[in-house]
């Protein structure tokens, strides 16, 4: 099958909504989306699956709409991970290696991350991501690929994301009871950063920031190498609670409101502005001043910068993101959003748009809510690839193997016809 061929399908299991997204590469590398389905997420609480049978609906669905758009059949998804107990830490691990001839192969790496996976990890926690930061072989130091290299002493910095075991089996207990299996699970912060980041900004520093509606997801990225990983456990949904308790509306209303009138800055509107709200059942309709609706969503935006800008801190690498922070995911869309950012941290910020690997005329998901959904695809065409290294790496061991005798029976055969031609 070749590479434009294969289907991956990113299955984004959100607290606000679930997005199935059908991808392909085309000829140029690029990701072509076939299809997206989307239902509106239950029984989904801060990026945890906290009631199974509801959830499973979402999904099927979510699945059903995507498959209907794409037509083609869904079976194996690629999932992402968050949730406040999502943690992250550095660790160093080393192997010696047998014979000074043999080069370094993925096998080695291979075994080092194996050796990662036995870490004794605090009671309930289990390791989701291995992620190599950069290799020593024989003390040198800073080799971003050793493969191919001639070493006995093989070592690496990993950093190492864990998540609560529970939350994991959640999450592939309802991709199978919704009669799906799951190929890889991605931490959904990492996704993202694949859909709206650049290798510039990776490789120069940058903080990714996807607000979503139940988490906000922290990546910090220098010279290329992920660093820090953070969850916190706030996103839109709590802005849409505080509109709702503040202007004593429903909460639908409350969103609404939100979203066609929301801005993270008080100071950007007119004192005079209002927005006139139907009563319930019959009562007076509400007048809500839009400049009280910003001073409500502010509060809690900075509440949720601070916690932002405490994890940039935290990581040690503040000073060294020239580019900056990236936003994205569907809370980035609230008007003033990057100007509270850069007036709070001080640094530099844009919005991250999920079409960095995307084929032009996928519109549709080109909006930062989707930035998860088209990462974890981006993300399933990656597993792959590592998968297919693999069975070759094994492969031509094989049939080198083979060749060998192979070469052996021929140059027998040889010197029987040869010595047959002597008569």
């Amino acid at each position: 099958m070749e590479s434009n061929e294969q289907i991956i399908v990113g299955l984004d299991i959100g607290t606000t909504k679930i997005a199935c997204l059908v991808g392909r590469k085309n000829e140029f590398g690029k990701l072509e989306l076939l299809g997206m389905g989307k239902s509106e997420s239950v029984g989904v609480r801060r990026g945890v699956v906290s009631h199974i049978t509801p959830a499973v609906q979402a999904i099927r669905l979510a699945v059903e709409d995507a498959k209907l758009n794409s037509g083609f059949e869904i079976v194996v998804v690629n999932v992402g991970i968050a949730g406040q107990h999502i943690k992250s830490l550095q660790h160093r691990g080393v192997i010696t290696l047998d014979n000074l001839e043999d080069e370094i192969s993925q096998k080695d790496v291979d075994a080092l991350i194996a050796d990662m996976h036995k870490l004794v990890l605090p009671p309930g926690e289990s390791i989701i991501h291995v992620l190599p930061q950069d290799f020593i072989v024989d003390n040198e130091s800073g080799i971003k690929d050793p493969i191919g290299m001639s070493g006995i002493r093989l070592e690496a910095n990993f950093h190492i994301i864990t998540g609560l075991v529970t939350a994991v089996q959640n999450i592939y207990k309802c991709v199978r009871k919704a009669d799906l299996e799951v190929a890889d699970l991605t931490l959904e912060p990492l996704a993202s950063a694949d859909a709206v980041l650049s290798a510039e900004e990776k490789e120069a520093g940058v903080a990714l920031v996807d607000i979503g509606g139940g988490t906000t997801d922290v990546a910090i990225f220098q010279d290329g190498i992920i660093r820090h990983t953070a969850v916190i456990p706030f996103g839109g949904n709590i802005i849409t609670d505080d509109i709702k308790e503040g202007c004593t509306i429903i909460r639908k209303q409350a969103e609404l409101l939100k979203v066609k009138f929301g801005s993270a800055l008080a100071s950007e509107n007119q004192a005079n502005d209002i927005v006139v709200i139907p009563g319930l059942s019959g009562r007076e309709p509400k007048e809500i001043s839009v400049k009280n609706l910003a001073h409500i969503i502010q509060a809690r935006m900075e509440e949720i910068i601070e916690q932002v800008y405490f994890e940039i801190r935290n990581s040690g690498f503040e000073r060294k993101l020239i580019a900056g922070i990236v936003i994205t995911g569907g809370g980035s869309q609230l008007k003033h959003i990057t100007q509270l950012f850069e007036y709070l941290t001080g640094m530099d910020t844009r919005i991250g748009y999920p079409t960095e690997h995307l084929a032009s005329g996928n519109d549709k998901v080109a909006s930062p809510m989707y930035a998860t959904g088209v990462g974890l695809v981006l993300k399933g065409f990656e597993y792959s690839d590592r998968q297919q290294r693999r069975v070759s790496s094994v492969g031509t061991k094989k049939i080198q193997k083979k060749n060998g005798l192979f070469d052996k029976i021929l140059s027998k055969g040889k010197e029987w016809f040869e010595e047959d031609d002597q008569f």
